[in-house]
């Protein structure tokens, strides 16, 4: 009778204690979510609410780049090139599927995840906030390039911020440490190139841009919490971002068949 009084006492504490992590977690998701959805929020109601310091900001910036685009065609074609090839949502979503892949070929599961959840979402809520908003994009004399669809927020702006998210956070730990401070720098500038180009080109607003990059960075933000907590149930202490999502992704593969010990694959 004592003994099943003590297991029935374990199983209530350990419940209580997975409520209230639980609980915590649930305002943990509620904190991060506001703080990186408020800023994106609060741009959508200016867009929406025709702000008028909001829209001569927009216009005049695309006044001002559209001249020059007019003014360098090779410059124009540059831009064309690193927008339509390099930089496109498609180029960066296969190279993120290729990631995936690799990530399951590694067996880091969790990781794999977090990395198909982040762009899949990413992507999902992008389209979903356009067709609410259904904003025109910019009509211009004598465009230089042209896109279809809605313009708010942009595509390209927030595939940029979830791809390079994703490519940095996964690929850190294999990367030598005195060329991770050039890997952020290469992704933020990449990022900041992209919203760049939309509007030069006449694409995007400058609005739009931002609200990718603030859109994709909630996106980001939500998923690695939920990460995070994966990482924690699993017994794993919490990465320092510098150091990637997954520090043991460095690990050497196990033995077929070997299980446990220091060869366990990461995100097992």
């Amino acid at each position: 009778m004592t003994a099943r009084v003590t297991v029935r006492s374990l199983r209530e504490r350990r419940r209580r204690t997975a409520d209230r992590r639980f609980g915590a977690r649930l305002l943990g998701s509620a904190v991060i979510a506001a703080i990186a959805a408020v800023p994106f929020g609060l741009l959508l109601v200016l867009v929406e609410g025709r702000w008028q310091p909001l829209r001569r900001l927009d216009a005049g910036a695309a006044r001002r780049l559209h001249g020059v685009a007019l003014e360098h065609p090779a410059w124009t074609s540059t831009l064309r090139f690193l927008s339509d090839r390099v930089w496109d949502p498609l180029t960066l979503r296969t190279a993120v599927a290729l990631l995936t892949f690799w990530l399951v070929y590694r067996r880091a599961w969790r990781l794999a995840a977090w990395s198909a959840v982040t762009a899949v979402s990413g992507g999902v809520i992008g389209l979903l906030v356009k067709t609410i908003v259904e904003r025109a994009r910019p009509s211009l004399e004598d465009p230089v390039a042209r896109a279809p669809g809605f313009s708010f927020p942009s595509g390209h702006a927030m595939t940029a911020t979830t791809s390079f998210a994703i490519l940095l956070l996964v690929l850190l730990p294999v990367v030598p440490r005195p060329w991770r401070a050039l890997c952020w720098y290469a992704a933020v500038l990449s990022v900041l190139g992209v919203g760049f180009t939309r509007v030069a080109l006449g694409v995007h607003w400058f609005s739009d841009v931002v609200g990718g990059w603030l859109l994709g960075l909630a996106v980001v933000a939500l998923t690695t919490w939920a990460f995070e907590a994966w990482r924690a149930d699993a017994g794993r202490a919490r990465a320092p971002v510098g150091e990637g999502l997954e520090p043991e992704l460095t690990d050497a593969r196990p033995e077929p068949g070997a299980s446990g010990g220091k060869g366990e694959r990461p995100g097992t």
